[in-house]
């Protein structure tokens, strides 16, 4: 229990220390907001900031923090080091210079961006690459909630048995609107419900923690010992499975929807670090929670085996934790989780496949022409086994991540003023390059080296992208940050 609560400290004070120091470095200004310079009525709509952190949350809170979460906590509760850390260092710097760049570029993609940036490969390497990852997110928080909803229907609310692929069609025809309707219509204004519905799953999982003894006693202590049962490595697997609850390249993705509709740049570590912070604190919960229930660090196997199928653990622990009512509530909000994250991937995949083509968004006829073709791949993908979705997401994932932390390592170099300023980027870029080169090197979907090549290989690797950076930051001069916005006339 002490090192929850140590954990959860961090999370705290990490968010009013590191997040104001992050915040100082890109140096917010009055400028004028994309949601205020060119709003479209359609994704350009000026939101207040309690309503968009909240939109944030949800549109960032998917499987990773709660599925990942699990899967991280097999190895131990070294991984509460990398939860914390990884959201602090890593996870909610990414986030906040993604949306603040997006922001101070019309409220441009990642895949624009990375061209802005990094060149033209960059521009379309990405736009390659992350409407794969987006159209994977998709389809994985299709499937997943739906298996949740099969079950729940039938065990808590007595009806009839219906199938998941039932469930998925009824989810699918919810993305449909989604990705359609202006934002304020379906996101905006059900999103802030579902995000204190989420908290309040967490919250009530953490007190059920804490205050019922069989629990307390088996929240595990801080140690450093690899305990995965099937003896996995920690250096890189638990980088990779742990995903969303530390650092997650999908919100260089999200990040910008929300830096269309944000009202001041000042708003922006509320936002978009916010948003991270409180998801870090849901997958400390989860990875705390999964350990206690099956047992403790004595019985890591029993959650081991639980985590294979997450979706009947989920439901295992909420119903177990709160009874019957409350784990209703609990297993509703860990399907919003994804479903929120699911409609907003395919969102995104509108506006960067409208920005590839050119189409304008404000016309509904041009947004369905997108949006159906999308919808009929995203049905036909459901069908493929959830964990091989998984391992290939979770890997793009983080990939993901490295490169838009590289986007933002070149933003800093180019327009701050102070020279090694980028270092906030530049090294947590820096280790998840290590991360996702050492894994696609060694995984059973990658190359299957052997971890005397694969790691030295990760490392070098890793080494010569950090010395490129130190040459070309001293080569680089800043220009000063980009020219505001300029309203629409």
């Amino acid at each position: 229990m002490i090192t929850f609560l140590i954990a959860l400290l961090a999370l705290i004070v990490g968010y009013a220390v590191y997040g104001r120091f992050v915040e100082s470095i890109f140096a917010p200004d009055g400028r004028l907001t994309p949601a205020q310079a060119t709003p479209d009525g359609v994704d350009y709509i000026p939101m207040k900031t309690w309503r968009a952190t909240l939109i944030q949350l949800l549109n960032i809170a998917g499987l990773g923090p709660i599925f990942g979460a699990l899967a991280g906590a097999c190895f131990g509760p070294i991984v509460f080091f990398w939860i914390v850390l990884g959201t602090l260092l890593g996870g909610a710097v990414h986030d906040y210079m993604s949306g603040m760049i997006s922001g101070r570029n019309r409220g441009e993609s990642l895949a624009n961006l990375s061209g802005r940036y990094l060149g033209k490969p960059g521009l379309y390497g990405m736009r390659v690459f992350s409407t794969v990852l987006l159209v994977l997110v998709g389809v994985t928080f299709t499937a997943a909630p739906a298996g949740l909803l099969a079950k729940l229907s039938a065990d808590s609310f007595g009806m009839p048995q219906l199938t998941t692929n039932f469930w998925i069609v009824v989810v699918l025809c919810y993305y449909v609107l989604a990705t359609l309707l202006p934002i304020d219509k379906v996101i905006g204004r059900f999103y802030p419900i579902f995000g204190i519905l989420l908290g309040l799953m967490a919250f009530g999982i953490m007190l059920a923690m804490l205050f019922t003894p069989s629990l307390r006693a088996n929240m595990p202590e801080m140690q450093l010992a690899n305990l995965h049962p099937k003896n996995l490595p920690v250096w890189p697997y638990m980088f990779i499975v742990v995903a969303c609850g530390a650092i997650s390249g999908f919100h260089a993705t999200q990040s910008p929807m929300m830096a269309k509709c944000m009202v001041g740049e000042r708003e922006g570590r509320k936002i978009f670090y916010g948003a991270m912070v409180l998801e870090g604190f849901i997958a400390l919960v989860w990875a705390a929670a999964g350990t206690a229930f099956y047992g403790g660090v004595d019985n890591i196997g029993a959650l081991a085996a639980a985590a294979g199928k997450p979706a009947v653990a989920v439901y295992d622990i909420s119903t177990s934790t709160l009874g019957a009512i409350g784990g209703a509530m609990a297993v509703i909000g860990v399907i919003v989780c994804p479903i929120t994250s699911g409609d907003t991937s395919f969102r995104t995949v509108r506006l960067i496949l409208a920005e590839w083509l050119g189409l304008e968004q404000k016309s509904f006829s041009k947004r369905l022409i997108i949006t159906i073709p999308l919808m009929l791949v995203g049905a036909a993908l459901t069908q493929i086994d959830f964990n091989i979705l998984w391992r290939y997401f979770a890997w793009s994932n983080q990939t993901l991540a490295m490169l838009a932390l590289w986007v933002a390592t070149v933003y800093l170099m180019r327009h701050e003023t102070k020279r090694f300023s980028s270092l906030v980027t530049a090294l947590p870029a820096t280790f998840m390059t290590a991360v996702t080169t050492t894994y696609i090197m060694m995984a059973k979907e990658g190359f299957q080296m052997s971890a005397s090549v694969a790691y030295p290989a990760g490392i070098l690797i890793a080494v010569a992208v950090f010395a490129w950076y130190l040459v070309t930051a001293m080569k680089t001069k800043s220009v000063g940050a980009p020219p505001p916005v300029t309203a629409a006339a």
